[in-house]
């Protein structure tokens, strides 16, 4: 699907790299809106919580909130039944987070609510496999972003400069 260009001068149009940013921003509003029972917070939390019963200091900083933050939202969904906080065996300072049964229904839920309206969303676009393979691409830079740099380890943007945008598409 090609678009046309957009008029000269237009602070939003394709050409401005800032246009980009304010698509993800749009999206990101957009998600929080999704009647998917839980939260943006709350769904982020109990989808890595569901994913191994993180340590609450990693799973604040995976999420990028402070851990008061943190402890706050886990006190609601552990609250609502949908987790239930777990010492460490052998180290009883170490609280891990890990789903009920509840919890893992809730994140069932929103996995669909959220599926289904990305899937409106790309479908309107007629590049629904390359947007998600695109998108693929976005989650490992930002796992990547995320990590201390590593001595012979490439930053991203290396990675990324050095290959063709178009490569594997057409």
């Amino acid at each position: 699907m090609s678009l046309p260009d957009p008029p000269a001068g237009n602070p939003g149009g394709a050409e401005d790299p800032l246009s980009a940013v304010l698509a993800i921003m749009r999206m990101a509003r957009a998600l929080e809106r999704v009647d998917s029972g839980l939260s943006a917070q709350q769904y982020r939390i109990l989808k890595l919580a569901g994913a191994g019963g993180e340590r609450s200091a990693r799973l604040a900083e995976r999420l990028a909130v402070a851990k008061p933050t943190l402890t706050a939202i886990a006190d609601s969904l552990v609250a609502a039944g949908l987790a239930r906080r777990e010492a460490e065996p052998g180290d009883r300072r170490v609280v891990r987070l890990h789903l009920t049964d509840a919890g893992t229904a809730a994140v069932e839920r929103a996995d669909a609510a959220y599926g289904q309206w990305l899937n409106r969303v790309l479908d309107l676009t007629g590049e629904n496999d390359r947007i998600r393979a695109d998108l693929q691409l976005i989650t490992t830079a930002l796992d990547q972003l995320r990590r201390p740099c590593q001595p012979g380890v490439s930053a991203p943007a290396s990675t990324a400069a050095s290959a063709p945008a178009s490569a594997g598409r057409s």
